[in-house]
């Protein structure tokens, strides 16, 4: 069946919305819907994406289980999908939100972490499987889960651990022997150091767990309070991958009208660069390209202008600074260079620069401009 097909059938009758139908007609629609959208979805604009979540959303109350489940297997493999939706099946049933706690990228860590607290167990085995867990969505799962889903994310090797976390796993470790045992396999974790930073209590209770080497090194010790865990991350510079995940997420945090300053301040606060910018992306309404060569090139001249135009307030806007992913990490006196001239600058003068350039370096070219241009 072609795409025109799938879309005359989907789109043939909105009379289910307002309760004009029999059930096996709007359970018909939800999936078609939903079909159409899984082909399409990389080549919707923000409204057409909205438009769909509306309607998708709208369905969703007034079909069975099996439908739900349906949808949730069609939207979760998906870069770009509609954020309510998506966040409405997640909350649903297991059987429904099973594949997008396992899959989804378009869920962000705060999601993650929100369902962690409300949800059943069976909830947090599937986020704590997934292909990448960060420090705070484990952190949740450690605070709210049973045992089963903190055995499954001791044991998924892409999951990652701060201080704190461990030290709640070693004190758990000693009310349960599986964790302790899964515990004791996570060779990258350098518990030899561990021992010298953590508390008392759960220094005592890390003894217990056997092969641990009990001498102590000072100078291993003194880099745990920035690393204990499996992963070092480097906040400075720029990665295809996780801007491409921060962009998506971002997007769908758009769709539920939740992207404004307290979102910044989020993701400046835990340090999540990449969706600060591609945050700022989406507020300032320019072209991803545009403010990734802003961070390639180091030009804070250009993101001084733009987020003084948006009317961020000086803290945040001194925190997303400090937080996106730059080439190269700004020294401190180029923080404070560029603040001071975030004072300086009037939000009307910001504007009226960034609107020039909106108007002249933003706008797309012409096929005879685009030709020009290469021959220069």
């Amino acid at each position: 069946m072609s795409e025109l097909d799938e879309g005359q059938r989907a789109f043939s009758s909105f009379r289910v919305l307002n309760g004009e139908d029999d059930h096996s007609e709007r359970e018909q629609l939800f999936r078609n819907m939903a079909q159409l959208f899984s082909y399409v979805s990389d080549r919707c604009d923000d409204e057409q994406v909205a438009q769909y979540d509306e309607v998708l959303c709208q369905l969703a109350e007034l079909v069975e289980v099996e439908a739900r489940a349906h949808v949730a297997k069609l939207l979760a493999p998906l870069e770009r999908a509609p954020g309510t939706v998506v966040v409405k099946l997640a909350n649903d049933d297991i059987e429904v939100a099973k594949p997008l706690l396992a899959f989804s990228n378009v869920l962000s860590d705060d999601d993650l972490i929100d369902i962690i607290g409300r949800q059943s167990e069976q909830h947090r085995v599937a986020i704590a499987g997934r292909s990448s867990v960060t420090e705070r969505v484990g952190e949740a799962i450690v605070d709210h889960g049973e045992t089963t889903s903190v055995v499954t994310l001791v044991r998924n090797n892409n999951a990652e651990f701060d201080k704190a976390t461990l030290e709640k796993l070693v004190v758990r470790a000693t009310r349960d022997a599986e964790i302790a045992a899964d515990l004791r396999g996570r060779s990258e974790i350098d518990w030899k150091s561990l021992r010298g930073e953590i508390d008392t209590v759960a220094g005592r209770v890390l003894e217990t767990l056997g092969e641990v080497d009990r001498r102590f090194d000072p100078v291993a010790a003194g880099k745990v309070n920035a690393v204990v865990y499996n992963r070092i991350r480097n906040r400075a510079g720029f990665s295809a991958n996780e801007w491409k995940l921060a962009y998506n997420q971002v997007k769908a945090l758009s769709d539920r009208k939740q992207l404004n300053d307290r979102a910044l301040a989020r993701f400046a606060r835990f340090g999540y660069g990449h969706h600060a910018a591609a945050a700022l992306t989406v507020i300032l309404k320019v072209g991803p390209e545009v403010f990734v060569k802003w961070l390639a090139a180091q030009d804070y001249v250009a993101v001084t202008v733009a987020l003084k135009a948006a009317g961020l307030a000086p803290d945040l806007f001194e925190a997303i600074v400090a937080t996106l992913p730059w080439r190269d990490l700004p020294t401190e006196a180029e923080k404070t260079q560029i603040l001071a001239r975030y004072e300086v600058i009037t939000r009307e003068d910001a504007t009226g620069i960034f609107e020039l350039w909106r108007a002249h370096a933003f706008r797309k070219r012409t096929p005879s401009e685009e030709r020009s241009a290469a021959m220069v």
